[in-house]
């Protein structure tokens, strides 16, 4: 940290104002959760563009709609380490003050402190207990819903687009589907600027929207509601998807 900075504390700027600066953060992650996925995009955020009420951030390795209605407050959090080492993040948060996703600065302090020096010092807060990472020595069993229907999409060969839907974000990320690898209790799908984790038994179903050329299977959790995890692609993407899935005719 610099001398002026702050561990954590709640910047007095804009939203639009604050994300307009993440392109000089070098690598950011943004991490967003929904029941039992985490989706996360890394790299430079090339462009941020203020559109009405959403900040779209784009580049290579990101594709993401922020909408500004929701996303109302953020805090620079700098009590993160991985390790040794400090990673810096923006927690985007709703105004009761629930975070709803994360910006973490991969390339440390440095790079993420120069990006918000131009504030000055926000309103100082008291550092939060992290969450310990969840998982274990457990497998992913063999007739899970989620690890299956990766399979068979892997077994087709056709490219498709993985969504995150939520409250203030909405995260993309398509192209030709890594290779499953299950571990600690989740199925992760693993690129350079892309992570899936899914744990086991998170998925109970999917909804599928569409009959034309291209289709949305919306995961469902254990009560049957979608909770924002969409898979979008040609039809022959899912095939041999296994059935247990609700098809929407409304």
């Amino acid at each position: 940290m610099t001398a002026t900075s702050l561990p954590r504390e709640l910047l007095s700027q804009a939203p639009a104002e604050i994300l307009a600066k993440l392109p000089g953060m070098g690598r950011v992650m943004l991490s967003a959760r929904a029941a039992g996925a985490t989706h996360e995009r890394m790299g430079v955020v090339e462009k941020v563009q203020i559109e009405g009420d959403f900040a779209r951030l784009s580049g290579e390795m990101h594709d993401s709609a922020l909408d500004l209605t929701v996303v109302t407050r953020l805090v620079a959090d700098r009590t993160s380490k991985m390790r040794e080492r400090v990673l810096p993040r923006l927690e985007c948060q709703n105004a009761e003050g629930e975070v709803l996703f994360s910006l973490i600065g991969l390339d440390g302090l440095e790079p993420f402190d120069e990006a918000l020096a131009g504030f000055g010092p926000g309103e100082a807060l008291e550092p939060v207990a992290r969450e310990e990472g969840a998982g274990g020595a457990q497998d992913v069993p063999d007739d899970d819903l989620g690890a299956a229907t990766f399979a068979a999409i892997l077994r087709n060969g056709t490219p498709i687009a993985i969504e995150l839907r939520r409250p203030g974000v909405h995260q993309l990320w398509s192209g030709a589907l890594p290779e499953p690898k299950p571990a600690m209790g989740f199925v992760n799908l693993m690129q350079p600027d892309f992570h899936l984790h899914l744990r086991a038994g998170a998925i109970s179903g999917w909804r599928r929207m569409g009959e034309g050329p291209e289709v949305e299977l919306h995961a469902q959790d254990a009560e049957g509601a979608s909770f924002g995890l969409v898979l979008r692609g040609p039809a022959a993407a899912f095939e041999g998807v296994p059935p247990e899935w609700r098809a929407d005719h409304g």
